[in-house]
């Protein structure tokens, strides 16, 4: 038997293939990972630097956006290991461009899809598992999940909708001994802006943030597993994001002159 049963929503590449690495080189044999994405042949890279370590995984191909998926997902972790400890949402997708310059709105409404709606679904259908293990559950938001940034509105609202949502699940779920936690990267060393949407809805093929002192993934994704471990409420994890969240009370305008700052002057 397993001591552990962790699922990770995309977990292809970026955070999520790198929280699956540094659990399965930690915890080895205790552990069983479920990883999930849309792309097999980086799924099964993945799995197999984990399964090098000891752990047993499972590789379930996923599109969040399809709440099918989602179940099925959930459905085949409990039919082969039968149990979840710790659901950790992390499929996402990023996107930049100005309201005014969106001229079809229908890609906004799939990247709520896969920011949100993913998360819900996955969490919804996890739930009877991990109130029954007293899990964990981790969304990893954004800082643009805290703070509106400029060009980025879609992508906002989609993870502002993200942390309201798991902030009063939290509630909901604590006297049930189910612990929730959201981290609030900032700027990650991945692809993750380069594949998003642009105005038209094409993946951009570049950043429209300046890149310069990106947070390295591998730290990224030990901070998170430090607060999953910790069950902690809040992972924020620069010093300009804790600033900006406090900043926001006492002085906003200084917080939106700081988000106008983060552009790639480039892009602005």
């Amino acid at each position: 038997m397993t001591a552990q049963v962790i699922v990770i929503t995309g977990a292809s590449d970026g955070i999520g293939a790198e929280m699956a690495r540094q659990l399965a080189a930690r915890d080895g044999a205790r552990l069983a990972l479920v990883l999930a994405a849309r792309g097999e042949d980086k799924l099964a890279q993945v799995a197999a630097q984990c399964a090098a370590h000891g752990s047993p995984v499972l590789v379930r191909r996923c599109d969040v956006s399809i709440q099918a998926d989602c179940e099925t997902l959930i459905a085949a972790t409990v039919e082969r290991f039968g149990r979840i400890d710790t659901l950790v949402n992390n499929a996402g997708m990023s996107a930049h461009a100005k309201l005014e310059d969106t001229p079809d709105l229908a890609w906004t409404e799939q990247l709520m899809r896969i920011n949100h709606w993913g998360s819900v679904w996955c969490t919804h259908a996890a739930l009877p598992q991990l109130k029954a293990s007293r899990g964990r559950i981790v969304a990893v938001s954004s800082l643009a999940g805290l703070v509106g940034v400029p060009a980025r509105t879609a992508y906002c609202a989609s993870k502002f909708a993200m942390t309201g949502f798991f902030e009063a699940l939290r509630t909901e779920l604590d006297p049930q001994g189910v612990s929730v936690t959201i981290a609030y990267p900032g700027l990650v060393a991945t692809e993750i802006r380069r594949r998003g949407y642009d105005a038209a809805g094409r993946p951009a093929g570049k950043s429209g943030l300046d890149e310069r002192g990106a947070m390295p993934v591998d730290e990224c994704a030990r901070l998170i597993i430090d607060g999953m471990d910790r069950r902690r409420r809040d992972v924020v994890m620069s010093t300009k994001g804790k600033l900006g969240r406090w900043l926001k009370l006492i002085a906003p305008s200084r917080v939106d002159a700081m988000a106008r700052a983060a552009l790639n002057r480039e892009s602005s």
